[in-house]
């Protein structure tokens, strides 16, 4: 499937892969080498049906597929379109993984990568057009300011960088968000491309020398277990008001980020916030940590009814969300985390969270 379709009801009849209905509209763009018709409502003539037949899409995946690197995103079918776009014109229009594609400067295969990003400022909020360097070797992401020759701006280290596509938030369609920590706190740049290949090609540059990085960080690991170290979607975002440790604080409505994989609960300002405002560790229910819906009695004063309750051994995090809907997402969310059992970085991450309060 193109992007891991989910109800493939589509086909390409001139590819010989079944696709769903947003890769079709992709596919439709793809006309000197792909042409599409339904599967339930377009007619089907008997020479097309043997030649889809004599392909399919695990055929299409031997071709297509066949040397694709470990670190290469490959898009779900929930992704944002950049990524599915650029997924499916690398596989099928560039030919980058099968092979026959004898031009490097197509092939996203490099943790290092230069180029301009528009960037958001933190105190004026205006994007500028500011130079990025991505290296591979020092295991950096640099940005400038100012001319190369003055010095970069910051020095991020990909230790632990991470990359998602934010398009809502960032309200721009190749929005990406690029967050990492610096002593102890969760930072966060935002930024685009307007080009499509260039900003999954960056997405995918990082993700290189990510992949580099683990590789030398955990020696003995398997790629299939570094791979979902890379990078990864957040579990869950929005708003919900918080209350302060004695539970009679006026509550004040952040934006919170669900990390499952830091098993952190992010609060900040505002979506676009460059720094977070605080962060509460989600360890595991052995050790002593429960969500529920019920708020303590006595807890009053927030606009919004549906609270939530999260336990940790040193005390008692109170939120409420909007609605029924928002507060279910939410426990489900949490509940996944509370369940997965800790590993050794968690302890590590969980005493760090500790000693910032």
């Amino acid at each position: 499937m193109a992007a891991r379709c989910s109800d493939p009801d589509w086909a390409s009849y001139k590819l010989g892969v079944f696709i769903c209905l947003n890769c079709s509209g992709i596919h439709r763009n793809l006309t000197e080498i792909s042409r599409v018709k339904s599967i339930r409502l377009d007619f089907w003539d008997d020479d097309l049906v043997e030649f889809m037949k004599a392909n399919g899409n695990a055929v299409a995946k031997e071709r297509y597929e066949k040397n694709v690197p470990a670190f290469f995103y490959r898009p779900q079918a929930t992704d944002c379109a950049v990524l599915r776009e650029q997924w499916i014109r690398a596989k099928y229009e560039r030919q980058e993984f099968s092979g026959n594609n004898k031009d490097p400067r197509d092939m996203n295969c490099s943790g290092c990568h230069e180029g301009f990003l528009w960037k958001r400022g933190k105190d004026n909020r205006q994007f500028v057009k500011r130079k990025f360097i991505l290296s591979e070797k020092d295991f950096t992401l640099m940005y400038y300011t100012k001319q190369v020759s003055k010095g970069p701006k910051a020095v991020i280290s990909i230790k632990d960088l991470n990359a998602t596509f934010q398009p809502e938030k960032i309200k721009h369609p190749h929005g990406l968000q690029i967050t990492y920590l610096k002593e102890d706190h969760t930072r966060s740049i935002f930024v685009y491309h307007e080009g499509t290949q260039e900003i999954v090609s960056w997405f995918n540059a990082i993700r290189a020398a990510r992949f580099s990085y683990l590789k030398t960080a955990f020696p003995t690991a398997s790629d299939s277990e570094l791979v979902p170290l890379i990078t990864r979607n957040y579990l869950k975002e929005g708003y919900m008001e918080k209350t302060g440790p004695m539970q009679r604080e006026p509550f004040k409505k952040r934006w919170f980020i669900l990390d499952s994989q830091d098993r952190k609960l992010l609060y900040f300002k505002d979506p676009l916030e460059a720094v977070e405002k605080g962060s509460v560790f989600i360890g595991n229910k052995e050790h002593g940590y429960k969500v529920t819906n019920v708020l303590p009695k006595g807890v009053r004063g927030s606009r919004w009814k549906c609270g939530i309750t999260v336990e940790t051994p040193e005390r008692q995090f109170i939120f409420t969300c909007e609605n029924e809907r928002e507060q279910r997402e939410w426990m489900e969310a949490l509940n996944q985390v509370i369940s997965k059992p800790m590993s050794p970085q968690d302890y590590t991450m969980e005493a760090t969270v500790r000693r910032r309060r």
